[in-house]
């Protein structure tokens, strides 16, 4: 006799995501979290080469994975990924949009193309996403679409505007496409992510104390939670922070 965890845990097995900026990071420990729970898991990155090494391992455990190259700002380059992943397995099930850029500069330093970057990448790429894939989740009746946000859509700090700027964007995206989706079965959250120790923060500030961040996996495991949810139940947003987050209060 199974119990309701396992039901929901076979339900999940027959579930498609594809996971953006897969290759690195929280991605990556998205992309493993998924796997191991059955799920097809699609590794999408810019770096193709570091996507198939994720995905690899995880054919190598016994596991369905496979890795695609994309740009989240090439909308010609996201409909032919989102074509391929439909045309293998029938559908994607859930998209996470994780994939996030930064440059820790002061406002007179920025130059307008890397302000424009940042905000493709982290606020127009999920735009452009989301956008591809609401028609298949609508078409096939639901779907998950998890935006990868942080304590930067909370509240502010020196040298980081564009990061702000998109992630406060980001967050507002997610509440009004929430909105959107609950009619057509597609559940919709912000994850409200706090300080991870992942090569996007270890790498440009190297003196981080380590000690007051997160382990990636548990907000991975967060994103599989609200996977698991009832069908007659949505979170719109979630926070995780480490139990020494210095950038909420």
């Amino acid at each position: 006799m199974t119990n309701k965890k396992d039901r929901i845990m076979q339900n999940l097995t027959a579930k498609v995501a594809l996971v953006t900026g897969g290759a690195r990071g929280l991605g990556e420990a998205i992309c493993h979290i998924l796997a191991d729970a059955g799920i097809v898991t699609i590794i999408a990155d810019v770096r193709l080469e570091l996507a198939e090494k994720v995905a690899q391992s995880l054919r190598n455990n016994g596991k369905e994975a496979m890795a695609v190259a994309l740009d989240v700002t090439n909308a010609a380059e996201i409909e032919t990924a989102i074509e391929k992943i439909v045309d293998r397995y029938g559908k994607i099930d859930v998209l996470v949009n994780n994939a996030g850029i930064d440059l820790t500069v002061p406002i007179e330093e920025m130059p307008v193309q890397e302000w424009e970057r940042i905000l493709n990448v982290n606020l127009t790429g999920p735009f452009i996403m989301s956008k591809a894939v609401f028609t298949p989740m609508r078409e096939q009746g639901g779907g998950f679409i998890i935006n990868i946000t942080s304590t930067a859509a909370k509240r502010a700090w020196a040298n980081a505007s564009a990061y702000h700027a998109s992630k406060w964007g980001l967050l507002g995206f997610s509440h009004a496409l929430h909105v959107e989706g609950r009619p057509h079965n597609i559940k919709v959250t912000a994850v409200v992510a706090g300080g991870m120790r992942t090569p996007f923060l270890t790498e440009r500030f190297p003196d981080l104390d380590l000690s007051t961040l997160q382990d990636p996996k548990n907000v991975a495991q967060t994103v599989l939670y609200l996977l698991m949810q009832p069908n007659d139940t949505v979170i719109p947003e979630i926070m995780v922070l480490p139990m020494k987050e210095s950038s909420w209060p």
